[in-house]
């Protein structure tokens, strides 16, 4: 019974002991956000148009197999969700809506972090190519219509 009380204790100063050198973000690794149905990292990222801020929680696809899937076969988008398909910012964008179930504002983002050009309302299963404006850093999906509901026009500036 004596030898528990000083290895119980020992354990507890083990175990809190951290040489100092340990940060609280080196104690508690960082939890990335993911899509729940995509299983794609969830970013913040905003648009500035003049004095307003709009904020949105995006899925990044960043990989080619991720921007070739991109929202098909998705029945639903919130209000303050998107997906944003980051560029190499060398040529035009041109994106289809097949396999697309939900219309589509893409929003091109040209190499300066502004708005390019906007096609709102993309029509869900079309594989009309649509393209950007000159060349594009990235383009990003909102919900049809949420653009213009928002006011969000080219010219705008689009961070994450």
């Amino acid at each position: 019974m004596k030898l528990i009380g000083p290895v119980l204790m020992g354990l507890a100063l083990a175990s809190c002991s951290s040489g100092g050198t340990e940060t609280a973000a080196e104690a508690t690794p960082a939890v990335e956000n993911r899509h729940s149905e995509s299983g794609l990292a969830v970013v913040p990222l905003t648009v500035t148009h003049g004095e307003a801020v709009h904020s949105f929680m995006v899925e990044v696809a960043d990989t080619p197999e991720a921007q070739a899937k991109g929202m098909m076969f998705r029945t639903e988008m919130g209000p303050d969700e998107g997906m944003i398909f980051p560029r190499d910012g060398t040529s035009q964008a041109s994106f289809w809506m097949r396999n697309t179930y939900i219309p589509l504002d893409l929003i091109f983002v040209g190499v300066d972090g502004r708005i390019s050009n906007i096609v709102a309302n993309a029509q869900p299963y079309s594989e009309t190519p649509i393209l950007s404006d000159g060349v594009a850093a990235a383009v990003l999906e909102l919900n049809g219509g949420r653009a213009g509901e928002l006011g969000i026009v080219a010219g705008d500036k689009v961070e994450w």
